[in-house]
């Protein structure tokens, strides 16, 4: 890429941070991976762009995620791996077992992370983490993005088999594909509810306008 980059300010998150360009801030991950990123001060920076990371989403929103260097993250809903490599990034230290089902971005997220060795894909069914393969291991962060319309079942039923207590998650809600006419509040109500019996809430906030009727939830289990 051939912006100029003029500074770097960190965040909360390790291995996030801001890029400052002359015309703009973008969100990024610091990475030894040279594609797709800038150099400033003999350092890596991949752009991350909340329009199409809901995770990014999140962060420039201002909500406080528990990821650091070191952590074992679980991923469900891997997609192609845009995002799983900037997770990748974060936890540069820790490892990122990440889930798809759907064939066609399972072989894109294989692609994507096959040099990534802090990186575990699996094609695998988020809604039978029963079935998943013996080397998963606990994790102390569960993050989930599926379109499925038991979204809250399937993060509480991954927490009680691999989130250590007192771990972390982040569910991104997805409200049309719960319910393609009810009403969005109630929809994130009711799914909040759900996790609300097996986790303690602690944050909660709204996706749009990049991601529409889409709310992020952080829970401590």
């Amino acid at each position: 890429m051939s912006v100029e980059v003029r500074g770097v300010r960190p965040t909360r998150i390790d291995n996030v941070v801001t890029l400052v360009t002359a015309q703009d801030e973008w969100l990024a991950t610091q990475t030894a991976f040279p594609e797709d990123a800038l150099s400033y001060e003999g350092r890596l920076y991949r752009p991350w762009s909340p329009a199409t990371s809901k995770l990014s989403s999140m962060i420039t929103k201002g909500m406080q995620i528990p990821l650091t260097a070191r952590s074992r993250v679980l991923y469900l809903g891997a997609a192609s791996g845009t995002t799983v490599t900037h997770v990748s990034d974060i936890v540069a230290d820790g490892i990122v077992f990440a889930v798809e089902f759907a064939p066609r971005p399972a072989r894109d997220l294989l692609r994507a992370v096959a040099a990534r060795e802090n990186v575990v894909p699996m094609i695998a069914d988020a809604r039978r983490p029963d079935l998943y393969p013996p080397f998963v291991d606990h994790v102390d962060f569960l993050y989930q993005d599926v379109a499925q319309p038991d979204q809250a079942e399937i993060a509480i039923a991954n927490a009680d088999k691999y989130l250590t207590p007192g771990g972390y998650a982040v569910i991104a809600i997805k409200a049309r594909s719960i319910s393609a006419g009810g009403d969005v509040k109630d929809i994130f109500r009711g799914e909040t509810e759900r996790l609300a019996e097996r986790f303690e809430i602690l944050e909660k906030v709204s996706l749009e306008p990049l991601h529409h009727d889409h709310l992020a939830v952080l829970c401590r289990y």
